[in-house]
């Protein structure tokens, strides 16, 4: 009788063990697959972190090219005073400020390849980066032909020592002429980048 009451003990002991190691396996599993989704949320975190940094530094990147974009301009524009009256859309120019350069085609027949002469840029307008560099300036006037304060946007002369400014002739100049200011001209510098990330840069000068 003793041996039978072990024996009944032994089994329910031996059944007790069993079902605890399948409470432990089941548990086991379970933190398993949390520590597995939370392995998949780290990474898909860090490639989203990743992809977001990348994208801003191709904006920067982008960004601070369009300066090489205005300083081409810049250098045009001094370079050919005697003849920005009509426009001379193979280099760029347009007399009036008709146009919006946001959503014109950016070819060759509407803007210009940035070129530094540096050999930082190609011929074509694309610097080491990838990214590629185009301008259009733009004269501040309702019409082509000799500037005038009636239609055109000139630069407000400099007054007791004060910092230039841009005002609307001839509401804010009235006694201003042609000859004593310069039409403001509007350079917009359109950078493409490798990762098709595009940026615009406007200045104003005169």
């Amino acid at each position: 009788m003793s041996s039978h009451k072990t024996d009944i003990f032994n089994q329910r002991s031996l059944s007790r063990y069993y079902r605890q190691q399948g409470v432990v396996l089941f548990v086991a599993l379970i933190a398993l697959v949390v520590m597995s989704l939370a392995a998949v949320a780290l990474i898909r975190s860090v490639d989203t972190s990743t992809m977001i940094a990348g994208n801003l530094s191709a904006k920067q990147s982008a960004t601070t090219a369009a300066d090489s974009g205005l300083e081409t301009a810049l250098v045009w524009l001094d370079a050919n005073v005697a003849s920005l009256n009509a426009d001379d859309a193979a280099n760029g120019y347009y007399a009036t400020q008709a146009a919006d350069p946001t959503t014109f085609v950016w070819d060759a027949t509407d803007s210009l390849p940035a070129d530094d002469e540096s050999g930082n840029i190609d011929a074509d307008g694309t610097d080491k980066s990838g990214n590629t560099i185009r301008y259009v300036i733009q004269r501040m006037c309702r019409t082509a032909g000799a500037s005038n304060p009636g239609g055109c946007l000139f630069g407000a002369p400099v007054v007791g020592g004060s910092s230039q400014g841009v005002k609307p002739s001839p509401l804010a100049c009235p006694t201003c002429t042609p000859g004593e200011q310069s039409p403001v001209y509007r350079v917009t510098a359109r950078v493409t980048s490798a990762k098709n990330t595009t940026s615009f840069i406007q200045a104003f000068v005169y």
